[in-house]
């Protein structure tokens, strides 16, 4: 029934009528102010707590945690994921998995097909998990067992039972330390090294080791407790996911081979490199794979070659030991020790010079001196060379010195560190600043359960500052360097850390579903200027394991960009301080293109 005006004045239900406009009208203005949005993929960002935002006298919010609902980004918000296909889609590694590349190659000869050919554009679709997926196994138990559901891949199992490299055992793969030199197994074999060299020591002068070829890296894994970080590499081949099995089980690994192009390391960091059995030809090219090693060695290094050349006498293994005599002898390399153990395996070890003087008296120059034009530490794309990598020197002239053992080199001045005069000054408050980030903000105010962290990604590590600040937690942090920016990987190994180089507008050499947490410091600022951080968002969801994290520290407007591409990807996001956010990864995937 229609009511007149004169009646609703009459009956006094004017104040009624302007309470209830002013309402509607506040409600409205809510509608359309930023911090509230009816978009399901930007409305709400989960908050873990939400105090008062109180600055401590360091200027770092040691207490205060700020929770923000996003502006609606159009970028982000219309996304629609779908899963990657293929028989690969579960291991998908973008640049090593591009098929149609490796299949145009003219040449496999020099493990062309191993090595990085990256689509372009990138793929945005999103990795499947494999069926019966769990949460890994927590460390120090996943060193000696993994779930079977989680990388389940049987080759190896068979391939290498009489070795025990892996062992199939219920719902696990267990692996109980034996290898195809390691026939008492492997802490018998590291033990064995020492003895036969007492200037090794594990964990103290010898702290950063590369394995190459490192099988499921169980020399890697068992060197740890020794307060030794080794990078295992070894290619994606027909060795089954062995990459894969070494990083779900908590040991650094990357994907890598020895082919045409330079390892992404800097020249003369690893204080040991180890090759047990790694099928790497040195000699080959010229000798190109064993320079590539000289490159990256420490003056005073060592290499340790554990292989049949070395204790069998058959004539194909005569022949590659004569070729390496040879090839050693040219490099100035000295056998410091020859032997065999127990078990009839034998290794040589090798160092490598500290001075030039062996260089300058050999009869001819031949491998030659690299010139001044192979750049120091430039390795991102660069063919291998065969030449000599010339020695370091300080702004004095002096040959570099060993670093300091650990654990005072994490602390010491870095040999390589620049030579401007504010470059130490520079240093110490980079590692002043980590130090108080860690401590104050990330191990207590982002919600991170730091028991569930093993596997660890700095995505710009700079002075490798964060991963100091780490060094007393149970895990390890694989310290990328970007192309683009100052190089200070040399820095970071001078501190007894490991890392690589890398370009974020491609993919990484890794496996889906390896690391538990990446970090980044305004990368995006910078990335966003050359490529669609999108594609990064995306290959950090392929890396990171469900129930993994991000944290990423940024502009509050690049974080505005980056929050609802996280959101639309189905991870919870919390935003910190105007500055750090913080996701983290679930379950989800889209559903698949043939389910209902």
């Amino acid at each position: 029934m229609a009511v007149s005006l004169q009646t609703f004045i009459q009956e006094r239900k004017v104040p009624f009528f302007f309470t209830l406009s002013v309402l509607l009208f506040c409600f409205l203005i809510l509608f359309f102010t930023n911090s509230f949005s009816l978009n399901p993929l930007v409305r709400t960002y989960s908050t873990l707590r939400s105090p008062s935002k109180t600055p401590s006298s360091s200027g770092v919010y040691s207490d205060s945690v700020l929770s923000h609902d996003l502006d609606s980004s159009s970028l982000a918000a219309n996304f629609t994921w779908k899963l990657c296909n293929g028989s690969v889609a579960v291991d998908f590694v973008p640049c090593l998995d591009n098929f149609k590349a490796i299949k145009a190659l003219e040449s496999r000869k020099h493990m062309e097909h191993r090595e990085r050919h990256c689509p372009s554009p990138s793929p945005r679709c999103l990795i499947p998990l494999p069926s019966g997926y769990k949460v890994p196994v927590p460390w120090p138990k996943s060193r000696d067992m993994i779930w079977y559901d989680n990388v389940p891949h049987p080759k190896l199992v068979e391939y290498k039972k009489d070795q025990h490299w892996v062992v199939k055992s219920g719902d696990y793969l267990n692996f109980p330390g034996g290898g195809t030199q390691f026939k008492d197994g492997v802490d018998r074999y590291i033990d064995f090294i020492q003895k036969t060299l007492s200037a090794i020591k594990w964990g103290k002068n010898i702290r950063v080791i590369l394995d190459v070829g490192c099988g499921v890296a169980s020399f890697g894994g068992y060197l740890l407790q020794k307060n030794v970080l080794a990078m295992s590499f070894a290619p994606k081949d027909e060795h089954e996911a062995q990459i894969q099995f070494a990083l779900e089980r908590g040991i650094p690994a990357t994907l890598s081979v020895i082919g045409t192009q330079r390892l992404t390391f800097p020249d003369n960091v690893y204080d040991l490199i180890h090759c047990a059995r790694c099928r790497v030809h040195w000699d080959a090219d010229g000798g190109k794979p064993l320079l590539e090693l000289n490159r990256i060695l420490r003056p005073g290094g060592y290499f340790i070659w554990s292989a049949t050349p070395v204790y069998r006498d058959d004539e194909r293994d005569k022949s590659v030991w004569n070729a390496m005599v040879l090839l050693t002898k040219s490099m100035c390399w000295k056998v410091v020790k020859k032997t065999s153990d127990s078990s009839g395996v034998g290794l040589v070890i090798y160092q490598k010079p500290t001075t030039t003087s062996c260089y300058d008296k050999r009869s001819e120059n031949d491998p030659p001196i690299c010139d001044e034009k192979n750049k120091r530490n430039n390795s991102w794309y660069v063919p291998l060379t065969r030449c000599i990598s010339q020695l370091p020197v300080d702004s004095k002239g002096n040959y570099y010195a060993w670093p300091s053992p650990w654990p005072q080199r994490l602390t010491s001045k870095p040999l390589g560190l620049s030579v401007e005069s504010n470059a130490e000054e520079k240093f110490l408050e980079d590692t002043k600043h980590w130090s108080t980030v860690v401590s104050d903000v990330y191990r207590v105010n982002v919600g991170i359960d730091w028991s569930s962290i093993r596997n660890v990604l700095d995505m710009n590590a700079g002075y490798g500052g964060f991963a100091a600040a780490l060094i007393d937690l149970p895990l390890w942090v694989m310290n990328v360097v970007p192309i683009d920016v100052p190089d200070t990987l040399s820095v970071i190994f001078d501190r007894g850390l490991i890392g690589l180089y890398h370009d974020w507008c491609e993919s990484l050499n890794t496996y889906p579903r390896t690391y538990d947490l990446l970090h980044s410091s305004f990368l995006f600022t910078v990335l966003k200027r050359r490529c669609e951080v999108v594609d990064t968002v995306v290959e950090m969801d392929r890396i990171v394991r469900p129930g993994g994290y991000v944290v990423i520290q940024e502009s509050l407007e690049v974080i505005k960009e980056l929050g609802p591409m996280f959101r639309s990807l189905h991870w919870s996001v919390s935003v910190y301080q105007d500055e750090f956010l913080v996701g983290k990864k679930g379950f989800w995937r889209p559903s698949a293109p043939n389910s209902k």
